[in-house]
């Protein structure tokens, strides 16, 4: 199954969203903030990153750009993920290069079908 590397400093949040996709299959692997979440896509190469928007060290918006700009993983696709659920924060995301844009607290299965269709179109050459 897929490899998700999921970006969040709430522990609790970190905790509950990796047991979920977990059961549901995916491998998980976690970082507790910007910094981290790069280093680990670029040395693990997930297939797949939700993106916490709010981090510690680096943003998630800053993180994004950064991981769109490296040829290495420009083509991860990435989940941002927020509380923020003002107008205009999807498409700030989506400006730093988020794939898709979801808000807290998590609707699960409107994540799954997020995630499904990202890793189905990455997957089509």
């Amino acid at each position: 199954m897929a490899k998700i590397l999921l970006v969040e400093d709430n522990e609790m949040n970190r905790d509950m969203l990796s047991r979920r996709l977990t059961r549901k299959g995916y491998e998980v692997t976690t970082a507790i903030d910007g910094k981290e979440g790069l280093d680990y896509a670029r040395t693990e190469l997930p297939d797949l990153i939700i993106m916490d928007m709010s981090l510690p060290v680096i943003d998630g918006w800053t993180a994004t750009a950064m991981l769109k700009q490296d040829p290495q993983t420009q083509h991860i696709p990435v989940i941002g993920f927020s509380a923020h659920a003002m107008i205009g924060d999807r498409e700030k995301g989506m400006k730093a290069g988020c794939d898709d844009y979801d808000t807290k607290p998590v609707e699960f299965p409107r994540l799954i079908a997020k995630i499904e269709a990202l890793l189905k179109s990455a997957a089509t050459p």
